[in-house]
């Protein structure tokens, strides 16, 4: 039996030509499965990582859906909503909407926070077709009289796990609460724990449910190493291995904003240029940041968890863990920035003596041992058994020999 094509999908042939212009062929397994039913009416709700296609799968069937009958737009209404965790994300939702959309009539717009509110209110006032946003700033356009939801008809929220650990949940209510009962909803997750659970039975009727997830937890071309090593030492082993031009476009993530901007500026001053992008830079300058991060203007991004879901930048050849996340899950969500589209990718995580932990529950979850990196000394080895006792020394002398990689500066 041969894949479906988007038209036997029953996708519309303006859609289907946006799609040929993007170089979308064949549909993914989620778009495959979620869109005859969104296109039925049906609610679903999604397990689906990032990279896996689930913007494409719920945009088209909206889109497709407001093309049809010509409904007329009502100032300050909004017919359908998304809701996304972050700027980023959020924005990236909206480029594609902009794609898919190119030869319909719809109208559509990104509200998020860290801008000017004047051009969103201007662009609430005349009414929308499709809104996309961050919970906290359309929460603020709520109250303050700028938009209205009470003629929306469509509902999706993205990343849903992700707006939970951020302290979204709260905003969700209340805006769910201003929504027509009588609407289609969708809840897309990567991981679906108890409380995402609870509140995908309270707003979804009767949802068909997709399981996207990988049998593993971690793609299986992203080759996964880690460095144990001091804490002093790891911005020195971080600028030797970027070195090596191997390491073509690389992602490094820490827990804090203060050590992304240290790392940054480390790596500046070392030669390499770098940019970091966390929750304080201004919307301005993490646009800018992406941007050259994407256009190869900054070879290395420092970035923290928070902006983790909203970076979708082909070709990552490496991501670096210069520390462990503490939540095993946002380890997965991390490494998944690279190997994307079928490619193949490296993970490097950096482990001190305090980070014991967070690697046992990383382990655990992947239900995978990293590899330790080649090339360490001996004394450098975790003991046999792996009870992830730290060596006595943790000072590095080579780097991993992949990929043709050099022997680090001693």
């Amino acid at each position: 039996m041969t894949n479906p094509s988007f038209i036997d999908l029953g996708v519309a042939e303006p859609l289907c030509r946006a799609l040929i212009a993007e170089g979308y062929t064949q549909p993914t397994p989620i778009q495959t499965q979620a869109i005859p039913l969104l296109l039925a009416g049906r609610d679903i709700l999604g397990l689906a990582q990032t990279g896996t296609g689930k913007t494409a799968a719920f945009a088209l069937p909206i889109l497709q859906r407001l093309s049809v009958g010509h409904e007329q737009r009502k100032p300050k209404s909004v017919r359908a909503l998304i809701l996304a965790p972050t700027r980023e994300l959020a924005i990236q939702i909206g480029d594609s909407f902009r794609a898919y959309g190119r030869f319909l009539h719809l109208k559509h717009t990104v509200i998020v926070g860290g801008v000017s509110q004047g051009p969103q209110v201007k662009a609430l006032a005349a009414g929308l077709d499709i809104l996309i946003a961050t919970p906290g700033r359309l929460l603020d356009h709520m109250e303050q009289g700028n938009v209205r939801l009470d003629a929306s008809s469509v509902l999706v929220l993205d990343e849903a796990d992700r707006m939970l650990d951020m302290g979204f949940i709260r905003d969700i209510r209340r805006i769910v609460a201003k929504l027509p009962r009588a609407r289609q909803s969708m809840l897309f997750s990567a991981t679906m724990p108890a409380d995402v659970e609870q509140l995908a039975q309270s707003i979804l009727h009767e949802p068909a449910r997709i399981d996207i997830s990988p049998p593993k937890r971690t793609a299986e071309n992203i080759d996964q190493q880690v460095f144990f090593v001091a804490t002093a030492e790891k911005r020195a082993l971080l600028a030797s291995l970027l070195e090596s031009d191997a390491f073509e476009r690389v992602l490094v993530f820490t827990r804090t904003k203060h050590v992304a901007n240290r790392v940054a500026e480390h790596l500046d001053k070392a030669g390499f240029s770098a940019d970091a992008i966390h929750g304080n830079k201004s919307q301005g300058a993490r646009q800018r940041a992406l941007e050259r991060f994407r256009s190869g203007a900054a070879r290395v991004l420092v970035a923290t968890d928070i902006a983790a879901r909203g970076i979708d930048i082909d070709n990552v050849t490496h991501v670096v863990n210069f520390e462990l996340p503490n939540e095993p899950e946002s380890y997965v969500h991390r490494i998944g920035r690279t190997a994307r589209a079928g490619a193949a990718g490296i993970a490097i995580s950096f482990c001190d003596a305090s980070e014991n932990e967070y690697l046992r529950q990383i382990e655990k979850l992947t239900r995978s041992p990293l590899t330790v990196a080649h090339g360490r000394p001996a004394a450098d080895q975790p003991p046999a058994g792996r009870n992830y006792a730290r060596p006595k020394t943790s000072r590095f002398n080579r780097r991993p020999q992949h990929n043709g990689a050099r022997s680090a500066a001693r």
